[in-house]
């Protein structure tokens, strides 16, 4: 009897290894090796891009024939081929939709032959535990066949991404290299999250995109147009100070989150500074700013927002003025900045005789580094102090002189006005790129001349030039160069108007496309 149990229970574990080691295999046969040809933009030169850059990748697939990545991995990609497991085969792709804020992104095959036989990747129905084992796949470096490297949860916590978006994410200590993005984390055979992120100079310690986050993502993206994660920007701190809690009159058991500064101060904003956030979509938030996801899990309140916003709205539960109040907070995905991120965008630029005009991006002054404007003095440089200030009126640019002047004559006993923002054209204050652009379009007077901004003990010295001969330096500095246009393609319209409305006088003729 004995020896037939004992038998019976080898069979049984054999069988559930045979089933096992067939599940992987079926999940191997979904993940993809992504191999991308990144062509990114000179910030520095606004009208060229860098030197191509080789990029590798992993992905895998999803339902609606998709491939899900990362968007890092395909961002400004010229060219994007999926090679199978086990094959030679580079099949081409293109980017459906994406996100670099929370880097994700999707991929749809030319030849859809590649899902004939094979399945798709079940998501799991929520967030893992911590120290739930975790398989990750992908083609991370050191090697060119699929790797399958086994870690556990360590921290689950609501937190930044990249440019200024917030959202769930997970910690695993899985062995992760270059090369694992965009590769999925199973676990129990579904996909828990996809890899994103690792810490160099870190022992196995990476991060994953939960796929309630891809969710949201995919979710977002079914009618053809990503609209991006509604998020609050309001300040917020919270309310554990007893001196603090009897300034707001704060009753013993209510808690939440004080409005140290609302996002917006026109008087129809629904949220007031002392305003105390108790409840957001009617789920309580404790002292510490925090809400129980799940017995064994808190975070942040803001993760509440994505939850329960809908139709831009989210609704709170305030504290004012000693009694709760129902509120419905206007949100966005987007911080509104002067200064705005590129996210997947080609810089905008105008070229204006030796001149580089281009709006200012928070990439380009990550760009800049060392080489940033002075910092010190009275007036340090807008590019500084209204980093991250709000635009002041609708479509507020900050425009900046973004590469070393073009060597020329026409500069003589000028100083280069490289990385000042500009601040006026013949005495018109200059809103944005576009109005600089129409400025000199419609300007028929003999000189132009350019004033601008202060930047720390630097005073940039004020420009003035022949009209007619600044026209004719921008059309010789194009050739000379080998700049097929001097702005980018959003202004092309903008300033072939005059073009095509007026007759062609010798220096217009040259700034014109050829």
């Amino acid at each position: 009897m004995r020896r037939n149990i004992v038998g019976l229970f080898f069979v049984c574990l054999v069988s559930f290894q045979a089933s096992s080691l067939h599940a992987q295999d079926a999940i191997r046969d979904l993940v993809v090796k992504i191999h991308a040809v990144h062509h990114t933009p000179d910030l520095l030169r606004p009208w060229a891009k860098n030197s191509p850059q080789q990029v590798k990748g992993s992905g895998v697939v999803i339902d609606g024939k998709r491939i899900l990545t990362n968007a890092h991995v395909v961002r400004y990609a010229s060219q994007i081929y999926v090679q199978p497991n086990q094959s030679a085969d580079l099949i081409s792709a293109r980017v459906e939709a994406m996100t670099p804020s929370m880097d994700l992104a999707v991929l749809k095959l030319d030849d859809e032959s590649f899902f004939d036989k094979r399945g798709t990747l079940f998501f799991a129905d929520e967030l893992p535990r911590v120290k739930d084992s975790v398989n990750v796949y992908g083609y991370p470096t050191g090697g060119t066949e699929l790797s399958v490297t086994q870690g556990i949860v360590s921290r689950i916590e609501y937190t930044d991404y990249y440019y200024q978006a917030s959202g769930l994410r997970i910690q695993v200590d899985a062995a992760l290299n270059f090369g694992n993005s965009g590769g999925p984390a199973v676990s129990n055979g579904k996909l828990v999250g996809l890899v994103f992120s690792l810490i160099q100079n870190a022992q196995n310690i990476g991060y994953l995109i939960p796929v309630e986050e891809i969710r949201l993502f995919l979710a977002d993206i079914a009618d053809g147009v990503y609209d991006g994660k509604p998020q609050m920007f309001d300040l917020t701190q919270t309310v554990e100070n007893d001196a603090l809690r009897r300034r707001l009159g704060l009753p013993r058991g209510v808690n939440g989150i004080m409005v140290a500064e609302p996002y917006r101060k026109d008087p129809d904003y629904p949220l007031k500074e002392w305003d105390v956030i108790t409840q957001i979509g009617g789920t309580p938030i404790d002292s510490d700013g925090k809400v129980a996801v799940r017995y064994d899990l808190r975070v942040s309140a803001a993760y509440l927002v994505q939850k329960f916003a809908k139709d831009g709205v989210v609704p709170l539960t305030v504290f004012r003025n000693g009694s709760e109040v129902q509120i419905k907070l206007p949100v966005r995905s987007q911080r509104e900045l002067v200064v705005p991120y590129l996210l997947s965008a080609q810089p905008k630029y105008f070229i204006l005789g030796p001149l580089v005009f281009s709006q200012a991006t928070q990439d380009y002054l990550d760009r800049l580094g060392n080489q940033r404007p002075v910092s010190l003095g009275d007036r340090p440089s807008p590019l500084l102090t209204r980093r991250y200030d709000k635009p002041a009126f609708e479509g507020e640019e900050l425009v900046v002189v973004a590469s070393p002047a073009f060597p020329d004559r026409i500069t003589k006993g000028y100083d280069d006005p490289n990385r000042a923002v500009i601040s006026e054209i013949n005495g018109v204050h200059i809103k944005n790129l576009r109005h600089l652009v129409e400025l000199i379009r419609d300007n028929h007077d003999n000189q132009i001349t350019l004033k601008f901004g202060k930047s720390g003990v630097m005073t940039h010295e004020t420009m003035v030039f022949n009209r007619t001969e600044l026209l004719q330096t921008t059309g010789k500095i194009l050739e000379e160069n080998g700049i097929r246009y001097p702005y980018s393609g959003d202004l092309r319209s903008v300033w072939d108007t005059y073009l095509t409305a007026a007759p062609k006088s010798p220096e217009m003729i040259c700034c014109t496309t050829r």
